[in-house]
């Protein structure tokens, strides 16, 4: 909620449903078909469009989305994957799922994203892939990622979990010529309870991944249950899982997504609202930002070296904050690196409330009180 009295709580983030969303889950339900069926299938179709992308495969989450790509990958146990270590774990586990090694390279500190430079140094005989991510919707440098790629024979994985609306040089993300998965979580900018999706690099990988996100099987349940004369029976060459999007999911995606813009220029204005606030702050830094690339501002983050201090200070005043990220090579499950940048961006990364359901006495509490305490 937002908070309706002066010291009612404003929270980080939380879903944010459009009208239309309550009808379309009623007109599923009542279908008799809420599992994965047509609705999955139109919204690939949507999304490609809005995004400029090729060969959607609708699954139900981004970490299914990027286990998929990695898959996708084709790489022998034991090969590299070189990543970042600012961002939710599901980026780098799914490199784990798949046996391959994930090495972290630092990011830049002004961004959140991962460093090129970085990333290039890491790169030896061993290395397989590079994986990147759209910080808070804001995008990575792609010409240097993609120059970087092809100069050294590499795939790429683009997480862009936070990036649905975002554009790189007048181009939306997803619209690039590599595996891209986004993420429609409860609190994603286009959220659709839980989903995700995976654009891929041709209809033979599309193909495959619609077969690997439904246990293997070649055929989907809903063709054989509804088309006339389609026998029962199917063939699993290939081990799967089971990550298909439920028409329920697709049916709130569908839905949301006319107002995606309208919501990512909603939270563009809080976003500018906070960094015009902050300019004269000596104590606070806000990330940068270039001209060339919009960002979908599903987080908003500062620094400050008194960042815990900061936190519990408005979490006492009921303005809930966030983290995002701890390093992920220091988890137990990988091997810890070397990346400064990284581990300063750590312990002083907050992100602040961002979203469409915030009123304007709530961004103007936030405001108030950053100053008063940074």
């Amino acid at each position: 909620m937002s908070g309706d009295a002066i010291d009612g709580r404003i929270d980080l983030g939380g879903a944010y449903m459009s009208e239309g969303v309550e009808e379309a889950i009623i007109k599923v339900l009542r279908s008799g078909w809420p599992g994965p069926g047509p609705l999955a299938e139109q919204f690939e179709t949507a999304f490609a469009e809005y995004c400029g992308g090729k060969y959607p495969v609708a699954v139900n989450s981004c970490t299914a989305a990027l286990h998929l790509a990695v898959r996708l990958l084709n790489l022998k146990p034991g090969r590299e994957v070189i990543t970042t270590p600012i961002t939710f774990v599901a980026t780098n586990q799914v490199i784990l799922y798949e046996q391959l090694v994930p090495v972290f390279a630092d990011i830049e500190a002004d961004t959140g994203n991962v460093c090129v430079e970085s990333m290039e140094s890491k790169i030896t005989e061993r290395t397989g892939a590079l994986m990147v991510m759209h910080y808070g919707g804001y995008p990575c440098d792609l010409d240097a990622i993609y120059a970087l790629a092809e100069r050294h024979g590499l795939q790429l994985i683009e997480d862009c979990a936070h990036a649905a609306g975002s554009t790189y040089k007048g181009r939306r993300i997803g619209s690039h010529n590599s595996l891209q998965a986004f993420s429609f979580q409860s609190t994603k900018n286009l959220s659709a309870v839980d989903g995700g999706l995976l654009f891929t690099r041709s209809e033979e990988e599309a193909d495959r991944a619609r077969r690997l996100r439904w246990m293997g099987i070649d055929s989907s349940t809903h063709a054989r249950t509804t088309q006339p004369g389609r026998a029962n029976r199917y063939d699993i060459s290939e081990l799967g899982y089971r990550y298909a999007m439920s028409d329920l999911n697709a049916a709130i995606a569908l839905a949301q997504l006319p107002h995606l813009d309208e919501g990512n220029a909603s939270r563009a204005a809080i976003a500018n609202r906070y960094k015009a606030a902050f300019a004269g702050l000596e104590s606070i830094r806000t990330l940068a930002t270039t001209d060339d690339r919009s960002s979908s501002h599903h987080l908003f983050a500062i620094l400050s070296t008194r960042r815990d201090e900061l936190a519990a200070s408005l979490r006492a005043r009921q303005i809930i904050t966030g983290t995002h990220y701890q390093r992920n090579d220091r988890y137990g499950i990988f091997k810890s690196a070397d990346v400064p940048a990284a581990e300063r961006f750590a312990n002083q990364v907050l992100t602040l409330p961002i979203h469409p359901r915030l009123k304007d006495r709530d961004i103007e509490r936030v405001i108030a009180a950053i100053t008063e305490l940074a």
